[in-house]
């Protein structure tokens, strides 16, 4: 059954992932075709085909790879102003563009080659419809709507879940207990079942229960759980009366808290720190709230991504050394699509872990991914969507500026001259994706 429920976690987590992906590239695909341009490809996936099937002028399939997905948008390269060929029409009058075919230099041959192999299939009946020729707007429309799709569809899984579950991210912790412990177990053997050998944990010698809320400590009062934590904490050893309010009446306890090692610090949770223990759990809510709520809390998960974007390289490289055994993974280090499946898998398959609980983390990791595919590819660099929307930006500005200036219009932005950038970071995004699948397998992040 478990194996099953696992195995039942990662088909679910990919579909969601294959669906996102189709999703973002109809992103592309609608606008763009909604705005005269020509659509010849629309794939989820990469590799050989495996499926495929013409409508119209767009071949609609499916590919081995289910790593990514493209729609090919006919004129995206546009000719080489300085060094385009005469322009000549073939037997059947289809447009033939010479591109210089000899260049010095790596870089220049392998631009050259792009915008030779981007003509090869550009017919005269195509002049109107090309994606360079489109408005500095349109072209912007197109090209963050695949993103933009990422981010909402983001927006309504997590609204869904903070209108009806709550934000597990926002959680309130009330000095009402939801569990007490049988007895002290290490903090590093958390969750395994009690032996003979383990001491009774304070709060059942104390015959506190479950729904038993706590009024004083000590005769200190007990406002909320943050209060009896750091009097629990801080007991250390000694004794302790407590008085608790159950079934609209209040009861004095007493027992001894005793000293153990607890992870303290919320930002390593695997230090820990010998404290005062009395072994219960406080109830937990989570915040609710609607569109704004949601909106506000995205904004701070987009705050933590950027900062994780500006430091994914040494984070890659953490990864890249605990598969070398050079230290272990850290917690918070990026997955790939194959990591996110591993995580549905086990928290699908987690036996302690209620249905509900189950189905809102799946939830939350496919709108997490759709959160952060749809920011990475805002990043304004080439081959992202950010780097064809800089490009359309930049060609708004050279423009406007040309007109203030009484100028001639400088035309479009070449957007073939930053191939070199985008070789370099399709480069390292392979790299990446190789280092983080690899961890993955051998080095897996782990359910905390």
């Amino acid at each position: 059954m478990t194996v099953l429920l696992y195995i039942l976690g990662v088909v679910a987590f990919v579909v969601a992932i294959l669906a996102s992906i189709g999703l973002h590239e109809l992103g592309h695909m609608i606008p763009a075709k909604a705005f005269g341009g020509k659509v010849t490809q629309y794939f989820i996936g990469f590799g050989p085909t495996v499926w495929s099937r013409k409508r119209g002028e767009t071949e609609y399939g499916v590919k081995a790879i289910p790593l990514g997905g493209y729609v090919k948008i006919v004129g995206m390269l546009p000719p080489d102003k300085a060094h385009a060929g005469k322009v000549e029409y073939d037997a059947d009058g289809n447009r033939v563009v010479t591109v210089r075919k000899s260049n010095t230099g790596l870089f220049a041959q392998l631009i050259s080659d792009a915008r030779a192999a981007e003509w090869e299939t550009i017919t005269a009946a195509d002049e109107h419809r090309l994606f360079y020729r489109m408005a500095w707007w349109k072209k912007v429309v197109v090209m963050s709507g695949g993103p933009t799709v990422n981010l909402l569809i983001a927006f309504f899984i997590f609204g869904g879940l903070f209108m009806t579950y709550g934000n597990p991210a926002d959680e309130i912790l009330h000095p009402t207990v939801s569990r007490v412990e049988a007895c002290v177990v290490p903090a590093a053997e958390d969750g395994r079942v009690c032996t003979t050998t383990d001491p009774v944990s304070p709060a059942k010698d104390a015959g506190i229960q479950v729904g038993d809320r706590f009024v004083s400590f000590n005769g200190t009062s007990v406002h909320d759980w943050t209060d009896m934590q750091n009097l629990i904490r801080h007991n250390e050893n000694g004794a302790a009366t407590l008085v608790v309010e159950r079934d609209g009446r209040q009861v004095t306890l007493h027992t001894n808290t005793m000293v153990t090692p607890r992870p303290t610090d919320e930002k390593d949770p695997t230090k820990l720190t010998p404290v005062g223990f009395l072994g219960v759990s406080p109830t937990v809510t989570y915040t609710t709230g609607g569109p704004l709520y949601t909106v506000e809390q995205m904004g701070g998960l987009a705050k933590q991504s950027a900062q994780a974007l500006a430091t994914l390289p040494v984070k890659v490289w953490g990864v890249a050394e605990a598969i070398a055994g050079v230290k272990p993974r850290a917690a918070d280090s990026p997955v790939s699509v194959v990591g996110g499946g591993r995580l549905a898998g086990e928290t699908a398959s987690a036996q302690d872990f209620p249905l509900k609980e189950k189905l809102v983390s799946l939830l939350g990791l496919v709108a997490g991914f759709n959160f952060f595919i749809g920011l990475f590819n805002f990043v304004p660099l080439l081959p992202l969507d950010g780097g064809h929307i800089a490009g359309a930006l930049w060609e708004a500005i050279r423009r406007g500026l040309a007109r203030l200036r009484r100028r001639p219009d400088p035309g479009y932005v070449d957007v073939a001259k930053l191939l070199p950038v985008a070789y370099v970071v399709a480069s390292f995004l392979l790299v990446m994706g190789v280092v983080l699948i690899v961890g993955d397998l051998v080095v897996p992040v782990q359910i905390s």
